[in-house]
C-alpha cells in the first residue's frame, strides 16, 4: 500500500508558491512567462513550487495544458540547479477516484514530485467522511507520487474536512501532508500535534503564516507569495529565529496585502 518512495519525498519546511497559469494572447500556455516567474520565485528562497492549484486555474486546464505546465516547471527547476531540493507539487483533484488517480499518474510522468488533492465535492454533504477517506486511500494506493490533502471549502462546495478526517487520511504512508486553506489554526494545531512523523502541515494563505508557525505548522502554500515571496519567506525565518516582534510587524503588512489581493480575485494577483 502506497509508494515506496513516499518516505524519501517528505516535504521540507518553508514557503511553497501556487504559481499562476500564464497564457499567450493566442490562449496557449506561455512557457517563457512561466519559466521567468518560477526563476524569480526560486531566487527568492521559496521551498517549493505548486502548479495547478486554485491560483493556477486548475479547473480550466486541459490535460495537455496540465502536462505542458508541469514539464516547463520541472525543466526550469532543474536548469536552475534546484532539482534535487525543490519539490514540484501538482494539483490533481477531481470528482471521481479514477480521474483523480489518472491525474496523479499523468503528473508523475510529467515530472511532478507530489500531488495536491481536493476531496470530491459535487454532491457536497451527501458524501460521508468515511467515503472521503476511502477515496484518498484508493488514490494513494495507486498514485506514483505522494499526496497532500487539500482542504479548501471555497473550492469544494463548502466541504470542510475535520481534523479527525484528515488525521485518518494521514495514516496512509503515501499521504505526506495537508494544505489548510480553511484558515482554521485550531485544526492546524490538532493535526500538527497528532499527525505521523514527517507529515507536512501548512496553511493555505499568507495572512496566517506566523500564527501557523506558532502552533506547529511546517510552512505555507500561499498565493500572495507570487507577488511578495521574500516577505513571506522572511516571516517564517523570523519566527524560527524567535524574533516575534519583527515577525508580527511583517505579518501584519502581509495580511493587509493578502486581503487586498483576495478582494480583487485572480485579476488582482
Amino acid at each position: 500500500m502506497g509508494s515506496p518512495k513516499a518516505s524519501q519525498l517528505r516535504l521540507g519546511d518553508g514557503v511553497y508558491v501556487p504559481t499562476l497559469a500564464f497564457f499567450t494572447p493566442e490562449d496557449e500556455v506561455d512557457a517563457s512567462a512561466t519559466e521567468k516567474h518560477i526563476i524569480k520565485l526560486l531566487e527568492s528562497g521559496v521551498a517549493g513550487i505548486v502548479v495547478h492549484g486554485s491560483n493556477g486555474e486548475c479547473a480550466h486546464l486541459s490535460p495537455s495544458e496540465r502536462t505542458t505546465i508541469i514539464r516547463v516547471a520541472r525543466d526550469t527547476i532543474f536548469h536552475e540547479g534546484s532539482g534535487t531540493r525543490v519539490p514540484l507539487v501538482a494539483g490533481c483533484g477531481a470528482q471521481s477516484t479514477r480521474e483523480t488517480t489518472e491525474l496523479c499518474e499523468d503528473a508523475g510522468k510529467a515530472g511532478a514530485t507530489h500531488a495536491l488533492v481536493l476531496p470530491p465535492s459535487y454532491y457536497g454533504g451527501l458524501l460521508p467522511d468515511d467515503l472521503v477517506i476511502q477515496h484518498y486511500y484508493a488514490v494513494a494506493d495507486k498514485s506514483p507520487i505522494p499526496l497532500l490533502v487539500y482542504n479548501f471549502p471555497g473550492a469544494a462546495a463548502g466541504r470542510d474536512l475535520s481534523s479527525d478526517t484528515i488525521l485518518s487520511i494521514a495514516k496512509h504512508p503515501n499521504v505526506v501532508g495537508v494544505k489548510l486553506t480553511c484558515g482554521n489554526t485550531g485544526k492546524l494545531a490538532r493535526i500538527a500535534a497528532d499527525c505521523p512523523e514527517g507529515f507536512w502541515v501548512g496553511g493555505g494563505s499568507a495572512d496566517f503564516i506566523l500564527q501557523g508557525h506558532a502552533v506547529g505548522a511546517n510552512g505555507t502554500i500561499s498565493g500572495l507569495a507570487n507577488l511578495c515571496p521574500k516577505a513571506c519567506v522572511r516571516i517564517a525565518e523570523l519566527a524560527e529565529e524567535g524574533n516575534w516582534k519583527e515577525a508580527r510587524q511583517l505579518q501584519a503588512k502581509v495580511a493587509k496585502a493578502d486581503w487586498t489581493a483576495i478582494k480583487t480575485g485572480f485579476v488582482g494577483v
